[in-house]
């Protein structure tokens, strides 16, 4: 129960590794605001969290759309009176095609979710950090923009990648002064529903090929990693055993970024 009385905002929790992440560390004691757009998914996950004991409170909100964050961050401080951890993980891979069909309002969805999201997530939240006194902050990023750049045709999902990692760089000095700790999780292949809202066009016009005789994830010959895995990685983030770590990327991916 490392987390009795602190307070967690997961975003994207009602699914894959964000509702890992609320499960585990509601699990370990935390109070878990639910954030999320499809309220069913975050009163499946309440339930769960619940019926193991743990405490929890469902957040409907569309993450790209500030008003809504507004209201959800405050909703949450307001059944809480704290929050001491932010799980910044909600995202889409949206639309992967080559650049000159890659339509700009595909362009223009992926970065509204992916780091608008982001950015409405810790524009809101900070300021409830630095009224508890401090906290800790994990980004889901990906593989994708930070070490690897051969998925076919994902140019706005690595641009939204390799920024939410720029960002958690600069903002680890930005926030340091306010004991705030920033960092990224950088998930390889992982078993979740992401690919739902994945659209891919003319893969072979962007695909570089390349054979890999035993699978591209070298660790497990090739399995995706679990969401587990990746939860595992943000309760030790987001806990005091990290207390000196921040500003700092984590890959997860069995290997799969050096090989590819």
């Amino acid at each position: 129960m490392e987390f009795h009385g602190k307070v967690a905002l997961v975003t994207g929790a009602g699914s894959g590794i964000g509702k890992a992440s609320a499960m585990m560390l509601a699990a370990r004691g935390a109070f878990v605001g639910l954030l999320g757009r499809t309220e069913d998914e975050l009163q499946e996950v309440l339930l769960a969290i619940q019926t193991a004991g743990g405490e929890g409170r469902v957040l409907v909100a569309d993450i790209s759309d500030e008003t809504a964050m507004r209201d959800a961050v405050e909703g949450l401080w307001s059944a809480a009176g704290r929050l001491d951890m932010v799980v910044a993980n909600a995202g889409i891979n949206g639309t992967w095609a080559p650049i000159d069909e890659l339509r700009p309002e595909e362009f223009d969805q992926t970065i509204s979710v992916n780091l608008r999201g982001t950015y409405l997530t810790l524009h809101h939240a900070v300021p409830k950090l630095k009224r508890t006194g401090g906290g800790s902050i994990v980004v889901v990023s990906s593989i994708n923009g930070t070490r690897t750049f051969t998925s076919p045709g994902a140019t706005a999902y690595s641009a939204t990648k390799a920024a939410q990692l720029a960002m958690v760089q600069q903002l680890a000095l930005e926030l340091g002064d306010d004991q705030i700790r920033i960092n990224a999780v950088c998930p390889g292949a992982i078993s979740t529903s992401i690919d739902d809202n994945t659209q891919i066009r003319s893969r072979e016009d962007t695909e570089v090929p390349v054979h890999f005789s035993e699978g591209d994830i070298p660790l497990t010959g090739g399995k995706p990693g679990e969401a587990a895995d990746v939860a595992e990685i943000i309760a030790f983030l987001v806990s005091e055993r990290a207390r000196h770590i921040t500003g700092t990327p984590i890959w997860i991916d069995g290997g799969q970024s050096l090989l590819r």
